[in-house]
């Protein structure tokens, strides 16, 4: 048993340190109450700036800084790395695997579940072994050195079509994530890059963009999408609309065009930023209470973010099913809050229940250097204004000072000079050597 016994404050268990749950945690600091989060990871990843990482941009600390860093000066929560296995509402337990294999259990008197989202492959995931998604920080590192590893060895193939293949990057996607990832690519290649190779000239590397929709970035409208459309064009990104995906292999991506055409592009580095599904937590969740999920796999909450008959239980984020939400950072955030202000008012004793409100602040993707776009009720901005408030937007919502200042040091250098200091390799590009022929 893992549990304080002799606190007998009302416990808040939160799962998962994504915004919801770091937003949560942040509320409760003041409430009569102790707080334990749970995470296998240690860190709080901001994941919008993903690509910013698998780019070469940031390092992973600037955007995934250490949560019991984060958290230090909330004296009444404590934070236990592991992984959750099962929920019990009955007896309101959590049990969770420890790093070193030990089951660790958690009674609560309220649950927050902040289990985040993971990459769908809509019923095709075969897919998963050649296109890596772009959900974790092992993700970006993992496509990090998949970019800079195949400019490496496309620098000494001798075959054309194998080099082709190295430089030609298939982003599948055509919401924020992949938008940003493809004009980043193509920024990498005709910036970053220059003259640092002599037999490959890295302007000619080609960057694929496919959407199955009939627009990029549906959700900002139709305006938004077609300037979106147009600005990654003229940077050089091939936009198929319309495409949808047959087969994914070590080989290339095939896909079957809008007029009915298959297409074949041979490609080594394939990044899947197509949709999310719930956490497989959420379909746990569902089987223990009763609840519903919705086709993403999220579960369906009353309004104010509780499970329906179990009003102790709160599932927020992107693993919450309300009102036809988007999963975004900001409906995480405030669902977040809401979650931990209903929880300190019952404490306080008092019982009312106040309905999520969720408030637009807005939506930004960034293009490329100093252009981005954004929609903020009917608003639509794009270009240099939309690259400052882009900018606003990221710094305001990183987390802590010294990060703030890192990242916009480290934009200056990439976006005003040319700059991209996260280019080392690791894993399997690091070459090895047989120690035993090595002396003493």
């Amino acid at each position: 048993m893992s549990d304080d016994t002799q606190d007998t404050r009302h416990h808040v268990v939160i799962i998962g340190s994504g915004f919801g749950g770091l937003f949560a945690a942040k509320a409760l600091k003041r409430a009569p109450v102790r707080v334990t989060l749970i995470d296998r990871t240690n860190h709080h990843l901001f994941q919008p700036l993903l690509y910013q990482v698998a780019t070469g941009i940031l390092s992973e600390g600037q955007i995934a800084p250490p949560i019991r860093d984060v958290l230090r000066k909330h004296r009444a929560l404590r934070v236990v790395l592991a992984e959750v296995n099962t929920i019990d509402p009955t007896a309101r337990t959590v049990t969770a695997r420890a790093v070193d294999g030990h089951t660790l259990t958690f009674t609560y008197d309220s649950l927050i579940m902040a289990g985040g989202a993971a990459s769908t492959y809509y019923g095709h995931d075969e897919f998963r072994r050649a296109a890596c998604g772009m959900k974790s920080l092992d993700d970006a590192l993992y496509l990090r050195g998949e970019i800079f590893g195949a400019f490496e060895e496309a620098e000494w193939e001798e075959d054309e079509a194998r080099r082709r293949a190295l430089m030609t990057f298939v982003v599948v996607g055509g919401g924020p994530t992949g938008v940003e990832m493809a004009g980043q690519l193509k920024e990498l290649s005709r910036r970053a890059l220059e003259r640092n190779f002599r037999r490959i000239d890295p302007h000619t590397t080609r960057v694929v963009l496919v959407e199955g929709g009939d627009g990029l970035l549906a959700s900002m409208g139709p305006r938004v999408s077609r300037m979106t459309a147009r600005d990654l064009r003229r940077m050089g990104v091939e936009v198929h609309l319309g495409a949808m995906v047959t087969d994914i292999d070590d080989d290339g991506v095939k896909l079957t065009q809008s007029d009915g055409t298959l297409l074949s592009i041979p490609s080594v580095t394939k990044v899947w930023a197509a949709g999310t599904s719930g956490s497989p937590l959420g379909a746990h969740l569902a089987s223990a209470t009763g609840a519903k999920l919705d086709r993403q796999g999220r579960v369906q909450v009353a309004p104010d973010c509780s499970v329906p008959d179990h009003p102790e239980i709160f599932v927020i984020g992107d693993l919450m099913a309300l009102d036809d939400l988007p999963a975004l950072a900001e409906v995480a955030m405030q669902s977040g809050a809401h979650a931990a202000h209903t929880i300190t008012r019952r404490v306080r004793g008092k019982t009312g229940s106040k309905p999520f409100h969720y408030r637009d602040l807005g939506t930004l993707a960034v293009i490329s250097r100093f252009r981005a776009v954004a929609k903020i009720g009917p608003i639509s901005i794009g270009g240099f204004i939309g690259w400052v408030l882009w900018l606003v937007v990221h710094v305001t919502f990183l987390t802590g000072f010294k990060n703030r200042f890192a990242a916009l040091a480290r934009w200056t250098i990439s976006f005003v000079g040319k700059g991209r200091y996260e280019r080392a390799l690791t894993g399997r590009w690091v070459a090895h050597q047989d120690t035993s022929t090595k002396s003493a």
